[in-house]
């Protein structure tokens, strides 16, 4: 899953980056409400999550931009005003929670999943297709009732597709993903990571299938 942090303190932008990517999540840093506009319009993010005290306009007028727009990712916004009132008008303008600072990283990480679990219109951390189940809580996976142990960007690729399922995903998608804007690798190269991970599944009768020209989805197991 990839996240975008649209914060202008260095030092809070940097923390949670931190605590994100250690937390298995790709994430990418905007320090201004113009920059995130820019990026969320051109590339895909999961979530984002946003400060209040932007320099250029304030975080609660760029969560507004991105619902006249009809971006529908989830938003959490991140404020240093804690009174009620300043709650209520962000989940009224659009903003699907909202956490004062000071804040402790586990609280964030755990919203940020939920969220993410109630875009996709799943209910419990564990996602499960027929004997392959991740634990997006504890960060686990098992097939047929034993341990798989995946590399952070098989993991990637397995909890988006069983993310979307049974819808395909496509491979700039699968990408962004996995890369964000720190790194660059080739669409060849998700290739060999998909193949890797076909490998590792398929003891559990499960298929990644590919669409040719567009991407790959989680197909049903086989009997």
């Amino acid at each position: 899953m990839r996240i975008l942090v649209v914060e202008d303190d260095s030092l809070v932008a940097s923390g949670i980056k931190q605590g994100l990517t250690n937390a298995g999540y790709t994430v990418d840093v905007a320090r201004n409400a113009a920059s995130a506009e820019r990026h969320l319009r051109e590339e895909n993010f999961d979530l984002a999550v946003v400060d209040i005290g932007l320099p250029d306009i304030d975080g609660l007028t760029l969560v507004q931009r991105l619902r006249h727009r009809k971006m529908c990712l989830p938003v959490l916004v991140l404020t240093a005003r804690g009174s009620m009132e300043d709650t209520i008008a962000g989940l009224d303008i659009g903003a699907d929670d909202y956490m004062t600072k000071p804040f402790r990283l586990p609280e964030l990480i755990a919203r940020i999943r939920a969220l993410i679990r109630r875009a996709h219109s799943i209910t419990s951390t564990e996602l499960q297709h027929d004997r392959l189940v991740l634990n997006t809580g504890s960060y686990t996976a098992t097939l047929n009732d034993q341990p798989l142990l995946l590399t952070r960007r098989e993991w990637t690729i397995l909890e988006t597709l069983l993310m979307a399922s049974p819808r395909v995903v496509s491979k700039d998608k699968l990408l962004q993903n996995l890369t964000g804007w720190d790194k660059n690798i080739t669409p060849n190269a998700i290739e060999v990571h998909v193949s890797r991970l076909r490998a590792k599944i398929a003891p559990g009768g499960i298929e990644i299938r590919t669409v040719r020209g567009i991407g790959y989805r989680i197909d049903q197991s086989h009997s």
